[in-house]
């Protein structure tokens, strides 16, 4: 075995440790991995290989071994370094392979990394190196002025000896700061003796308040230059919270005096200080054990002869280790604290980011009915669009029910026409601006008709942002953006999954500090979400929009496009291996995706399941043996009639755990994961703020979850916070132990202020 060999060894048995799995696992995920399989298709069809490890695991692994495989290129670029300066020992090479982390390996390679011009590397340009030592050593026998006077040189521009000795005190500070071991303890104490100290700024407040309202105004020039119409203005919208430029103080106020623990901080609050912090109202820093760790330096840097200091370099070191601490290492280590905190806080967000995506975009859908949407606003009117059971666009209108036209008669008449004439059973309501306001206005309307009407609130989120973008412009180039808005709110009632696909995950308004994190980290965190939704419950190859099928294994963008444009310019597709005519999708892209695309209806009943077409053949072969026509209803019962799986896939030469998946899809053919999802709940009537009664028990859907709670619609226009405390009846560490997004729950009021339109909600 090779080193580069033995490296991998490596790095797959440490992943097979952090993921409790076996190694033999890991080499085989990793292997399918470099050969340019995807994950949903790795964890949907090579369990056997891997040993059912699941798309989470997968992705976990694929992340740490990117992080690994990183780290070892930088190691071997390290020991090349120090290795062309001649100063590589084998303890020090040792210690870079042994190195677990980016940081460690940093802390090894600071004293040989080329350095930009120095106080210290101008002290040894002059020659102080031996005045350095001098210092250093407990045998010093003479004052130190004494000593420096003797490197005292006009030639080498060193004029005094005060000047001589400060010079070999640099040299020393940079040592001790490009200590790697010293580094490496002062790191940890920090962390766990360490405070972060937040306090009010509040001269930065009022210039970043001017800013905001400067990029604001110039965000309102720049729409209205364009002539965007369809969302209201900044002032018909400060509804929403607060306007741009407005004092946001009080956001903050808890941290305007605040510390706490570097170790036992939060998430959250890491990045709401972060926060705080870029918009001008806090100070933060790390208040670090400074008198422990001058204490440690100076136990590493003094040394004693016969068990004491010497007097006449003692004194010196010391204040050289405060130096040191003060100017080179403490500041390092402050942003590294806040970096590192950051970073963890940031993991932890998107995970939970992630983890309310999937269960958004795993909503259950409201199939087989044709949905009235409607996006609420004010002066410019509400923007209607009657959308039917395949999400086609039927029709659309604009009516002025709201403030200040309150055209409502004229209304009722126009969603008369429409209800009379498509068969309309449902309204999907925008939560934006007007969103309350057109609620009351649907309530009376269902009160007159007398018909069984019901609407949903729709978290709107995202659908402006679809509504302007290119790809809603190419999908209905007849409309403006308020009724292309109306028809994603209609869209993402009827399908979540295949209307939330089109839009940025960031703008669909179901994490926290999303805007402050790493993006580049986040995007790929949530693009593998999607990609993990969209694979699980397939798509209709014959309906899917391109965006919905870029996100199918082995599926770019650009085939998706030719995949449309096929079916456009031949018609339906009605066998998967047509796929193989699309231009650009070859033999390994139809491996990668073939499985996760559906035909209903087609020449082969297995192209609207699962079944991979590589386990066509294994089908075939057992329906023969059983004597059944390869036809959707006989297939159906094939499962009861396999007594021994084992022995049945031993038979037809493949795994065990392939068939058992196989006879499962054939049980429920086309079967959707999201019909096992709470369905949204239908209203019939509202509710407003001024009827909560602390007490009161209501049902409400969870829209977001957060480190600190969860907020739950209970029909109000206003979501309540369900507090963590006030989620279960036993400790929890974080509420997605008890819910996920879309949940229906039942809560009890437990405080309601209007004037802060905060809701206050209890599970218990």
């Amino acid at each position: 075995m090779n080193e580069n060999e033995q490296v991998q060894k490596n790095i797959a048995k440490l992943i097979a440790e952090e993921l409790n799995v076996r190694l033999w696992q890991v080499e085989a995920a990793i292997g399918l991995i470099d050969e340019g399989n995807t994950i949903p298709f790795i964890a949907r069809y090579r369990k056997e290989a891997t040993g059912t490890l699941d798309d989470e695991q997968l992705r976990t692994l694929d992340e740490r071994l990117a992080y690994l495989r990183n780290l070892e290129e930088k190691k071997q670029k390290v020991i090349e370094s120090i290795e062309a300066q001649g100063k590589l020992t084998p303890e020090l090479r040792a210690q870079i392979e042994a190195a677990q982390t980016q940081v460690a390996v940093e802390d090894l390679y600071r004293p040989f990394r080329p350095k930009r011009r120095t106080r210290a590397g101008i002290a040894r340009e002059k020659g102080l190196e031996g005045l350095a030592d001098w210092l250093l050593s407990p045998a010093a026998d003479h004052q130190a002025l004494e000593e420096a006077a003797k490197y005292v040189s006009a030639e080498k521009e060193v004029g005094t000896p005060e000047e001589a000795l400060q010079g070999a005190q640099d040299i020393i500070a940079e040592l001790i700061s490009d200590n790697a071991e010293y580094r490496t303890w002062i790191r940890e104490c920090t962390f766990r003796d360490g405070f972060i100290v937040t306090a009010k700024k509040e001269t930065a407040r009022k210039e970043t308040a001017k800013k905001e309202a400067a990029k604001k105004d110039t965000a309102l020039k720049d729409s209205a230059a364009k002539g965007e119409t369809g969302k209201d203005s900044a002032a018909e919208n400060s509804g929403k919270g607060k306007k741009a430029g407005e004092d946001r103080s009080d956001v903050y106020e808890m941290y305007f005096a605040y510390e706490e623990r570097v170790s036992r901080m939060p998430g959250h609050r890491v990045l709401a200080v972060n926060r705080g912090e870029k918009e001008g109202y806090l100070t933060v820093k790390v208040d670090a054990p400074a008198e422990k760790i001058l204490q440690y330096l100076q136990r590493q840097v003094i040394k004693k002869k016969k068990g004491a200091v010497n007097p006449f370099t003692a004194p010196i070191l010391e204040a050289v280790c405060a130096d040191s601490y003060d100017r080179l290492i403490g500041p390092a280590i402050e942003r590294e604290v806040r970096n590192e905190l950051t970073e963890k806080a940031e993991d932890g967000a998107i995970l939970v980011f992630k983890q309310n995506l999937e269960q958004l975009l795993m909503q259950q859908p409201v199939a087989g009915k044709v949905v009235l949407g409607w996006d609420p606003a004010f002066r410019t009117g509400c923007k209607l669009a009657v959308v039917d059971p395949t999400g086609k666009v039927l029709d659309t209108a604009v009516i002025y029910p709201t403030a200040p036209q309150n055209k409502v008669r004229e209304a009722e008449t126009v969603l008369e026409r429409l209800i009379s004439r498509y068969g309309i059973s449902l309204f999907s309501v925008g939560n934006g601006t007007a969103s309350r306001e057109s609620e009351q206005v649907i309530t009376d309307f269902f009160k007159k008709t007398g018909k069984p009407l019901q609407y949903v609130i729709v978290n709107e989120a995202g659908a402006s942002v679809y509504s302007a973008s290119k790809l809603a412009t190419e999908e209905f180039p007849q409309f403006d953006v308020g009724q292309r808005s109306a028809a994603s709110i209609a869209r993402r009632l009827q399908d979540p999954l295949a209307e939330l696909v089109k839009i940025d995950p960031k703008a669909i308004g179901v994490g926290q500090y999303q805007h402050d994190m790493n993006q580049k980290k986040l995007d790929g965190a949530l693009s593998g979400v999607v990609e993990k939704c969209v694979n699980s419950v397939g798509v209709d190859l014959n309906t899917a929009s391109a965006p919905l099928l870029s996100r199918i294994s082995g599926i770019s963008a650009s085939i998706a496009k030719n995949i449309v444009a096929w079916r456009e310019e031949n018609g339906s597709f009605s066998e998967r291996s047509q796929l193989l005519k699309v231009k650009g999708l070859g033999p390994r892209a139809y491996e990668q995706c073939a499985g996760f695309l559906r035909i209903r209806g087609g020449r082969n009943p297995l192209d609207n399941t699962a079944v991979h077409p590589e386990s066509y053949a294994a089908v075939k072969t057992l329906a023969q043996l059983f004597g059944m026509p390869m036809e959707e209803t006989a297939l159906r019962k094939m499962k009861a009639m396999v007594p021994d799986p084992k022995a049945a896939a031993q038979r037809l030469g493949i795994g065990e755990i392939t068939l058992n998946d196989i006879l499962a899809e054939l049980e429920k053919p086309g079967r959707d994961p999201r019909q096992d999802m709470p369905a949204p709940v239908l209203r019939s009537d509202v509710l407003s703020m001024e009827d909560l009664q602390p007490g009161m028990k209501l049902k409400g859907t969870v829209r977001n979850i957060v480190d600190f709670g969860a907020f739950v619609d209970i029909g109000v226009h206003q979501d309540g916070l369900v507090h963590i405390s006030k989620m279960s009846g036993r400790f929890i560490k974080h509420p997605l132990e008890v819910v996920s997004v879309g949940d229906i729950v039942e809560v009890t009021v437990l405080a309601v202020d209007l004037k802060k339109k905060r809701i206050s909600l209890s599970m218990v």
